[in-house]
Order: C-alpha cells, then sequence, then structure tokens
C-alpha cells in the first residue's frame, strides 16, 4: 500500500531580529570603574607631586611656602648631595644591568642544554628573584657580609686568612650592587632563555653541518638573536633598579656615597621636610622611568612583530 506523504504547510517565518549596535561608549562602560581607580590611584598623586614641585615648601616653615618656579629643579641639578645621587644613581643601574646581563646569559645558556636535574636548577637559580627586596638586603648585610659572624669572613677562616675585612664599610658601593646582582640575575636569565628557546634550530644545524664551532654559533646565530632580549631585560632592569630604594636603605643607610635619587628623595622630604625639592627630584625619576619604559614598549612590540612573521 502506498503512501501518500503530504506536503507540509509552508510557514512564514518573521526575518531574524538585526543585531544590536551598541555605540562606543556602551562597550566600554564596564572599564569606566578601572579607569577611575587607576586615575586616583595613579595620576592624581603624580599632578600633585608635579604641582608642588613648582613651590617653596617647608613643613618647618609654613609661613614661606609659595610658587618657585623651576628653582626646584635648578636645585636638583646644582646641590652637590642630589647631583652626587643622580650619578649614583647611574653608576648603580649600570653596573647591576650590565653584570646581571652577562651572567643571566650565561646561566641561561647553561639551562638551555638538557642535563640530569635541570628543572631543579633552573628553580634553584629563579629563587633569589622571588626574595622580598629588603629581606634579600638584611641576608647580605647580616648573613654576609657582617665582619664578626659573617658567611664571607667566615669562608676566609676556613681558607686560613686571618682578616676580618668590614665589607660594607670597605667597599660600600660594591656591596649594593652584589646585592642587587644576586637578585636580579634570575630575572635576567628568564627573558634571555625565553629566547634562547625561541630561536630556529634549522641555520644551528646547517652551521653544524658546514663545520662551525660553538663559538661561531654563538656570534653569528645565537647572539644576534638574543640582541632584541637583551635590550628588553637591560631596559626592564633599568626601569625597576633607577627606583631602587631597599637595598641602599638597608645595607649602607645612604651612607658611605651610595645614597640614590630614591634615597636623597626620602631623606629630602621625611628628614629635611623640603617638600618642594622632594617632589621635583620625584618627577625626574618618572621622568627618566617613562623615558626608559617608552624604549622597552618599542622592543616588546618589535619581538611580537618577528614572533607573527
Amino acid at each position: 500500500m502506498a503512501v501518500i506523504e503530504r506536503e507540509r504547510p509552508v510557514v512564514d517565518r518573521p526575518p531574524p531580529a538585526p543585531r544590536r549596535s551598541y555605540p562606543k561608549w556602551a562597550r566600554r562602560a564596564p572599564l569606566l570603574p578601572a579607569l577611575i581607580f587607576l586615575i586616583i590611584v595613579t595620576q592624581l598623586p603624580f599632578v600633585a607631586t608635579l604641582v608642588i614641585s613648582f613651590m617653596k615648601w617647608n613643613s618647618l616653615d609654613p609661613s614661606s611656602r609659595g610658587f618657585a618656579g623651576f628653582d626646584n629643579y635648578v636645585n636638583v641639578f646644582t646641590d652637590p648631595d642630589l647631583r652626587s645621587s643622580v650619578v649614583n644613581t647611574i653608576v648603580l643601574t649600570a653596573s647591576v644591568v650590565l653584570i646581571s646581563l652577562v651572567l643571566g646569559l650565561g646561566l641561561a645558556l647553561l639551562l638551555d642544554k638538557k642535563f640530569k636535574g635541570r628543572g631543579f636548577v633552573r628553580t634553584m637559580l629563579i629563587a633569589p628573584f622571588l626574595v622580598v627586596p629588603v629581606a634579600a638586603a638584611l641576608i647580605w648585610k647580616h648573613v654576609l657580609y657582617n665582619p664578626e659572624y659573617g658567611l664571607f669572613n667566615g669562608i676566609l677562616n676556613w681558607l686560613g686568612f686571618d682578616a676580618q675585612p668590614d665589607w660594607i664599610s670597605t667597599m660600600p658601593m660594591s656591596a649594593v650592587v652584589l646585592s642587587l646582582v644576586w637578585q636580579w640575575t634570575p630575572f635576567m636569565m628568564l627573558i634571555l632563555l625565553a629566547g634562547l628557546q625561541s630561536k630556529p634550530i634549522e641555520p644551528v644545524e646547517a652551521a653544524t653541518i658546514d663545520g662551525a664551532s660553538s663559538f661561531q654559533i654563538f656570534r653569528y646565530l645565537t647572539f644576534p638573536h638574543l640582541r632584541q632580549y637583551l635590550e628588553l631585560g637591560g631596559l626592564l632592569g633599568s626601569i625597576y633598579i633607577v627606583q631602587n630604594f631597599d637595598a641602599v636603605f638597608t645595607i649602607t643607610s645612604g651612607g658611605l656615597g651610595t645614597a640614590n635619587l630614591p634615597y636623597m628623595i626620602y631623606q629630602t622630604f621625611y628628614q629635611a621636610h623640603e617638600y618642594g625639592e622632594a617632589s621635583a627630584a620625584g618627577v625626574i625619576v618618572v621622568a627618566g622611568s617613562i623615558l626608559i619604559a617608552t624604549f622597552a614598549l618599542r622592543t616588546v612590540s618589535s619581538l611580537f612583530k618577528e614572533e607573527k612573521r
């Protein structure tokens, strides 16, 4: 018996509703509270600091408060102590960044090789960067540098030397530099290790087949590939180290010619009560950090462009 199929009636369905096109301000409205919070926390204090930097303001002499123009900025660069702190900041930042980059490059090349226990070694090498800055400075001041019970003098005694040098007094700037190098070398190592692991392997294999030595491969292939990673590590390290306060305050308390600009800002603000000069010095530090950050962002964007290729 044949089954007669009935034609289903065609039901006219309404056309789909057009998608609502929200204006740009409506799509970005959920981000507005975060933006307002960011402005209140960061930009308003900076604007207040910028205004105070043009004022003559000593809390011990409220009657002499007034507009000072660029006098505070002139004092920052003409005052011997402040000028010396600027030089110390440059020396400290350059020394720590360069030494950390060299050591970080060596450790990154080591960890790029496969060997037993590489994961454990990598974890141990990263550990100094995870230590709180003040705690790291205290470790170096009391555990390593102390002339009576410090580890360095203990090693000298174990080797048979009678000398018990006071490391902080004899080499104050080097003492601060070494503590910061110990803490920032893992940071440089991580950046350079990421660069090494993103290196294409085909050119290296071709160079090895052609008889190139390990030094030639590093010089002509590895090092040019790491150039931007070295720049990124140096720029990011400079941003943080130029603002370093913990190591100088904890190890030397700014004495023995080690006071950098952040410490002088602290001293000018809390001890001399010169709010105008301290604010001017703070603006200079922020301006320098922004300048360095601009180059760092350009380096990061160029790295991302190369990764997309």
